[in-house]
C-alpha cells in the first residue's frame, strides 16, 4: 500500500478520528461475552436443545408450507459455502480495483476469521441438528455458519460504506438467513443466535483493528513526508 491509495487525504470520508471505533470495540466485546455465555449454556445442557429452541422448532414445523420451503432455500443456497466464497472474493476484488486496499483487507480478514472460528468450533461441539432437518444432518449445528458469515459481511460493508440503507438491507438479510436456517430445521434458534453474535463480534473487532492500523500508518506516512 503506498501513500496514494486509501489514505485520509485521498478519501475525505475516512477521518483519522472516528467516533465509531470505541463503539465498535464495546459492541464487539459484549457480543463476544454473550457468545461465550451461550456456548456455556449449550455445553452445560449437553448440547440438547434449550427450552426456547424446541419451542421455536415446533413453531416452524407448524408453519410447514412447500412455498415457504422454496423461499427458505434461497438464502440458504446463496449464503452457503460456495456463495459466500464468491461474495467474499468478489467484494475484496472490487475494493482492490477501486484502490481501497484497507477495505479489501477488512472484508477478507473478517470473512476468513469468522470461518476459522466457526467451522472448527462446530466440529468440536458436535451438536446434533433438529431431527426433522430438511438440510444438513451432520452434527455441526452450533454455531450457524450461514448466519455468522451473513452477519459478518453485512456489518463489515455497513461500517466501511457508511450508508444507512446498507444497515437496513443487511439486517433484513441476516434475519432472513436466521429464519431460513431454523425453518429448514438445519439449526436450533440458539445456533443462529450464536452465529449472529459471532458475526457481530468478528466484524466489529476486525473493522476497529484495521481502522486503527490504517490511521497509524497514514500518520507515519504523513510524518515522514513532512
Amino acid at each position: 500500500m503506498d501513500a496514494t491509495t486509501d489514505e485520509p487525504a485521498i478519501l475525505p470520508d475516512r477521518p483519522t478520528s472516528d467516533a465509531r471505533r470505541p463503539i465498535a470495540l464495546i459492541v464487539g466485546v459484549i457480543a463476544t461475552v454473550l457468545f461465550v455465555a451461550l456456548r456455556l449454556a449449550v455445553d452445560l445442557d449437553g448440547g440438547a436443545p434449550l427450552a426456547f429452541d424446541q419451542w421455536w422448532d415446533d413453531a416452524m414445523a407448524a408453519l410447514a408450507n412447500p412455498v415457504l420451503v422454496i423461499v427458505a432455500w434461497i438464502p440458504a443456497t446463496v449464503g452457503g459455502t460456495i456463495g459466500m466464497i464468491v461474495i467474499g472474493i468478489s467484494t475484496t476484488i472490487v475494493f482492490l480495483l477501486i484502490k481501497r486496499p484497507w477495505d479489501a483487507l477488512n472484508v477478507a480478514g473478517a470473512i476468513a476469521l469468522v470461518v476459522l472460528i466457526g467451522a472448527p468450533l462446530a466440529s468440536v461441539i458436535a451438536r446434533a441438528r433438529p431431527a426433522d432437518s430438511l438440510a444438513e444432518t451432520q452434527a455441526t449445528s452450533f454455531p450457524s455458519g450461514h448466519t455468522a458469515v451473513a452477519t459478518t459481511i453485512a456489518i463489515t460493508l455497513a461500517l466501511i460504506l457508511r450508508r444507512g440503507w446498507i444497515w437496513v438491507a443487511g439486517a433484513v438479510w441476516v434475519l432472513l438467513m436466521m429464519w431460513s436456517r431454523t425453518y429448514l430445521h438445519a439449526h436450533w434458534l440458539s445456533d443462529v443466535t450464536a452465529g449472529l453474535l459471532e458475526g457481530v463480534a468478528v466484524s466489529t473487532l476486525v473493522w476497529a483493528l484495521v481502522e486503527v492500523w490504517r490511521v497509524r500508518r497514514a500518520q507515519r506516512v504523513a510524518a515522514a513526508a513532512s
